[in-house]
């Protein structure tokens, strides 16, 4: 299929003046972008600029707000749950781990839960925020039932991802991303949209069964299920993030949350949980950085296996290609290209893409 390369900064305006078109106010216009964007930056299309009209047909829809509103719960020095009003999932994350920085600095260790939240686009992208802090960033959330416990065949968790990112010295930053599904529902819809095959492994059709075709996995709503990674391990750790950010929250697990692609008429009530390790609260930040670095080079000391040329850590691969991408260019394929013109069409806005 055929890709066009578009410009990291041309796509982040773009997408920001579609958002503020549907009423996002300016600033968080562009934080939604760049959530979008820092996606197809580092090669995680599935999050990237191809969700932009379902973000956008639920803000017409008036499904979402589109003005992020936190409403504090209840709060301690070191802790607090938020209520986000129905905003939007990312401006949320940036706000909420902001606060949990913040905290942080005061206490060594902060965690805050959210509640009534929407979809918030990478974890990575959040906890990314806690490095430029010298802190470690920790965030998790729950969504709409995707995936089956390990051994039924219907939807009953989310994908539920988290995302550790950790501060190196001379290195790249250890940021480890990952659904507990094999992969993120994002991939098996893209595919969709391409007509491409998945895997086998990827997920089962209503069935139960395993399937090579998306479609029978995802055609417009969940009918499928992704299958976790790890099998138990995988849906054990998703059941457990939804302990720690909706029933922590007070809010939605399960079965319970609305999916952003069907349920237009109500709130989508998402939870999230972030965290901050404020390094310099336990060792000193120049001894911490300088022992992870250590870490880093001993791994990639390692002698690889048969067939492979590196041993990556989590997250090099996704910032190299970022370095690269922003240098080259993001490569879109021409079927998001026709929905972000589709889009541009219905905000009045010009796509210079």
């Amino acid at each position: 299929m055929n890709n066009k390369m578009v410009k990291a900064e041309c796509l982040l305006d773009y997408c920001a003046s579609l958002f503020e078109k549907v009423g996002v106010p300016r600033d968080e216009s562009y934080i939604n972008a760049e959530n979008l964007v820092d996606a197809d930056l580092t090669g995680v299309e599935s999050h990237g600029v191809s969700r932009m009209p379902i973000y956008l047909k639920r803000i017409r829809m008036n499904a979402v707000n589109p003005r992020c509103t936190l409403r504090t719960v209840s709060e301690s020095p070191s802790t607090a749950v938020i209520d986000a009003c129905n905003s939007m999932g990312a401006v949320v994350g940036v706000k909420t781990m902001e606060l949990a920085i913040e905290k942080a600095k005061k206490t060594g260790i902060s965690f805050i839960v959210v509640k009534n939240s929407n979809h918030y686009g990478t974890a990575a992208y959040h906890a990314k925020i806690a490095l430029k802090h010298n802190m470690i960033g920790f965030t998790a959330t729950n969504g709409a039932a995707r995936m089956a416990p390990w051994g039924g065949k219907d939807p009953f968790f989310g994908t539920n991802p988290f995302a550790v990112a950790v501060p190196a010295g001379k290195h790249l930053p250890i940021i480890a991303d990952m659904a507990t599904s094999v992969v993120a529902l994002g991939k098996i819809i893209l595919a969709a949209k391409k007509n491409l095959p998945i895997p086998l492994g990827w997920a089962l059709n209503k069935f139960g069964e395993e399937t090579t075709n998306p479609k029978e996995v995802f055609d417009g709503k969940v009918i499928g299920t992704p299958l976790p990674f790890g099998g138990p391990k995988g849906s054990a750790i998703a059941l457990l993030i939804d302990v720690l950010t909706g029933i922590l929250a007070g809010s939605t697990f399960g079965p319970q949350i609305k999916d952003m692609y069907a349920d237009f008429d109500q709130p989508t009530t998402i939870s999230h949980l972030f965290g901050a390790i404020n390094v310099e609260a336990f060792v000193p930040v120049s001894q911490f950085t300088s022992s992870i670095d250590e870490l880093i080079t001993m791994v990639k000391q390692v002698s690889p296996a048969k067939g492979v040329d590196e041993i990556f850590l989590p997250g090099e691969i996704e910032l190299r290609k970022k370095e690269k991408r922003l240098a080259e260019g993001i490569p879109i394929s021409e079927a998001v290209l026709e929905d972000l013109r589709k889009e541009g069409e219905l905000c009045r806005v010009e796509c210079n893409l």
